[in-house]
């Protein structure tokens, strides 16, 4: 059986052992919040802003000592959750954003709600990913987690396009 990339990502984040993701709903990862909402190994906390995800998953990082989880739309979803990137850049909190985007073929075109988040993110994360093909999402959701939890820990971009989470 084939999966979608939502349920890629969901598999993942169940293979790295995550429970909780912090998140807002918005049009391109409306596809894995329908994932999210079939499944009971994830909670998802609704949040009613994105920089609340990001500091909650932040919060949730200095508690447990896992890297926190949050998920955001693009464009201003993805500007929201900046702050809260770059306040975990700077304490040093193991952290993973995801990020929604407009497809691919999109991308540089000016598309509604599209948003340069990998260039936006660069500043404030320890590395970032922009995934254009379903067939990189687990390796790269793999490769965010160990970057963001060694070394110095640090908060990690994934940025994924709406048909790459529907494929």
């Amino acid at each position: 059986m084939k999966l979608t990339g939502a349920e890629i990502f969901i598999e993942c984040l169940k293979r790295e052992g995550v429970k909780t993701v912090f998140a807002l709903p918005g049009g391109v990862v409306l596809k894995i919040f329908d994932t999210l909402h079939q499944q009971k190994d994830v909670e998802v906390i609704l949040t009613r802003h994105e920089q609340g995800a990001g500091h909650m998953a932040e919060g949730y990082a200095k508690a447990t000592g896992k890297a926190g989880v949050c998920l955001v739309t693009s464009g201003p979803g993805m500007t929201n959750v900046i702050t809260a990137l770059a306040d975990a850049y700077m304490d040093s909190v193991p952290l993973v954003c995801f990020s929604g985007q407009v497809p691919t073929n999109l991308i540089g075109n000016d598309a509604f709600q599209e948003a340069d988040n990998v260039g936006l993110s660069r500043p404030c994360t320890k590395y970032n990913f922009l995934v254009k093909d379903v067939n990189d999402l687990a390796g790269t959701i793999k490769e965010a987690f160990y970057i963001a939890t060694t070394g110095r820990p640090g908060p990690v971009l994934v940025d994924i396009p709406k048909d790459v989470s529907m494929a």
